[in-house]
């Protein structure tokens, strides 16, 4: 059984803003996009099944007669390091990472996935199998043999492999003896300029100082300071550089529930879990994101001249996101179907207004960054506002992007809320008062008409839809949203609902009605950090503490999460890494952190 089969998703993720890449404890790649994180699959071993051409999609180091495997990151980089042991206490180092770092002035941020393998201990005995794969893993890319590389071609994208190991030994995966290191570059279809071993070496220190500075530069919390540090970094290489886009995740198609059909597409950039990304990592002080992803939401409006918006576009800006289902793949743990695109650009969901008025609002406001919000800008967002009153408190598929039904979901209308209610604070900060007191206005009569029918007499809660009697994990963000206050006695009533309703030990479900596919048997990661908040905002401070601290431990061997657990068997599911559970970690952290002066 692989690893992948009897551990979930124990995967470590590389990138470095222009690519990224899945490897499993024992060093495997099986996940790898190019020539962007939502192109053709590479490495896809992840989504075929043990048996079905599993020696395909893969770039694997195997040690003859191991007998153990470790990883872990080098401290403050993603660049990961894998040891490898057998019987004998032979030992091999795979050193994996996508260079990053900075060149005459820019970030040198290639197309490229370093390994260096190096004998450790003894002499150790492997066979590198190099795997790729090509349109989703339906066909065997075209080859050819140079000096010392092996350039693929599957177009749209050509590449090369370059090695100062034996290419017939790569080619053929025939064992040999580790006795010295051994570089494998995937880089473009260009020649190296220097000696790939010592090309590797040198990127690899340049990419680790790289990381070592980028994360000295986040105002982190004293308490839970590693897995802040990583959940930043995961997000940060969760992001397309070239755009500005944020991806929900790197991955398609892992199920949300074991062979449930629940298998999305996530490579693409959701705007509601952009602006959390967001958020999360202006509070450490990471702008240079926040910047690149305001100038992507300055090209998704420019195309928007009317100002409606869809939940979602490509990474680049694309507006049409067409979703098929694919025969080549099997699915992870051969649960199909694979899918690639995602039809939720289609929906309408109207907290996509709110979700980048509240993006936009930091231009505004942070004098760190280098181009601030004028009367140009704040004016293009008033045509967002203009739609979010015009969408307010009429149906859509709401948060949860229900495919088979509309409603006037709570999320939806506070985030219209949201929107007029920000607008209306920046027109303050412009000393536009006319302009302030219209959005006033019409944040005021938003908040009257939810706090009347989001409201339950009868559950003694708000609840997920207008009039309505469902509860729905959404309405722990009101208090963070500016809604409600967290000790109002109604927020804290909604409180005790949830617990009753959606809350199952440490986890918590979204909603537990029926949906297209049935009621959900997985709770949502993200929901049970929005419980996490709401607690220490309901005075709970050590229950918050406490369930924090239970929740990293469900992270995986890396540090990760995914979208879903499993509340019986507590194994992760969805698609991975979830840049939405990370945020997770960095806003709990942050709420319930003791301060640095306290402590020093």
């Amino acid at each position: 059984m692989s690893a992948q089969a009897a551990d979930g998703l124990d995967l470590a993720l590389i990138g470095n803003g222009q690519i990224a890449a899945l490897v499993d404890r024992t060093g495997c790649i099986v996940w790898a996009c190019l020539p962007r994180p939502d192109g053709d699959p590479v490495f896809c071993a992840l989504l075929k099944r043990e048996g079905a051409g599993a020696d395909a999609g893969l770039c694997a180091v195997d040690l003859r007669s191991m007998v153990a495997a470790r990883s872990q990151y080098l401290a403050n980089t993603a660049i990961l390091e894998t040891v490898l042991t057998d019987a004998d206490g032979n030992a091999v180092r795979i050193t994996d990472f996508c260079p990053r770092f900075r060149r005459r002035g820019r970030v040198f941020r290639p197309m490229s996935i370093v390994r260096l393998i190096e004998p450790i201990a003894g002499r150790p005995v492997i066979t590198i199998r190099l795997r790729p794969l090509a349109n989703y893993g339906a066909e065997t890319p075209r080859h050819v043999t140079g000096s010392h590389h092996v350039r693929f071609n599957a177009p749209p994208v050509a590449y090369r492999v370059t090695t100062n190991g034996s290419l017939a030994s790569l080619l053929d995966a025939t064992p040999f003896v580790l006795d010295g290191p051994v570089a494998m570059l995937l880089t473009p279809d260009e020649s190296l300029e220097h000696a790939p071993l010592s090309l590797a070496r040198d990127w690899l220190e340049e990419t680790r100082e790289y990381w070592h500075e980028w994360v000295r530069g986040l105002a982190i919390p004293f308490d839970w300071q590693d897995a802040v540090i990583r959940a930043a970094v995961t997000l940060k290489l969760c992001t397309y550089e070239d755009t500005g886009a944020v991806l929900a995740a790197i991955t398609t198609s892992i199920p949300e529930v074991e062979a449930s059909g629940r298998n999305w597409d996530y490579r693409f950039c959701w705007l509601r879990d952009s602006f959390f990304v967001i958020h999360a990592l202006n509070r450490l002080g990471a702008t240079n994101t926040m910047e690149g992803y305001l100038r992507y939401l300055d090209r998704v409006v420019v195309r928007s001249p009317e100002g409606a918006l869809q939940p979602l576009y490509g990474i680049g800006g694309e507006v049409r996101i067409e979703e098929r289902v694919l025969g080549s793949l099997d699915g992870y743990l051969g649960m199909g179907p694979v899918r690639v695109g995602n039809l939720a650009y289609e929906q309408i969901q109207h907290d996509v207004y709110g979700a980048v008025v509240l993006a936009a609002r930091q231009l505004f406001f942070d004098r760190r960054l280098t181009r601030l919000g004028d009367a140009a800008l704040f004016s293009r967002l008033e045509v967002l506002g203009e739609r979010a009153v015009a969408c307010f408190a009429q149906p859509d598929a709401g948060p949860w992007e229900f495919r088979g039904e509309a409603a006037v979901h709570t999320f939806s209308a506070v985030m219209c809320w949201a929107a007029c209610d920000r607008l209306s604070r920046i027109a303050a900060q412009l000393a536009l008062e006319e302009r302030a007191s219209f959005w006033r206005h019409r944040a005021e009569a938003m908040r009257a008409e939810i706090l009347r029918r989001a409201w339950s007499e009868a559950r003694g809660s708000f609840v997920g839809r207008f009039e309505g009697r469902d509860l729905d994990a959404t309405v722990l963000l009101l208090p963070d949203l500016g809604f409600i206050e967290a000790m109002d006695p109604r927020f804290l009533s909604t409180l005790a609902a949830v617990e009753h309703d959606l809350v199952r030990g440490d986890l918590v479900f979204r909603y537990r009605h029926a949906d297209d596919f049935g009621v959900p048997a997985n709770t949502f990661t993200m929901c049970s950090f929005w419980y996490v908040n709401a607690l220490a905002g309901a005075g709970r401070a050590d229950e918050a503490r406490a369930l924090f601290e239970r929740l990293l431990s469900r992270r995986n061997g890396a540090g990760l999460f995914s979208e879903d657990i499993d509340p019986t068997t507590g194994r992760q599911w969805g698609n991975f890494p979830q840049t939405y559970s990370m945020v997770g970690v960095i806003l709990s952290a942050l709420r319930l952190s003791r301060s640095w002066e306290e402590m020093l």
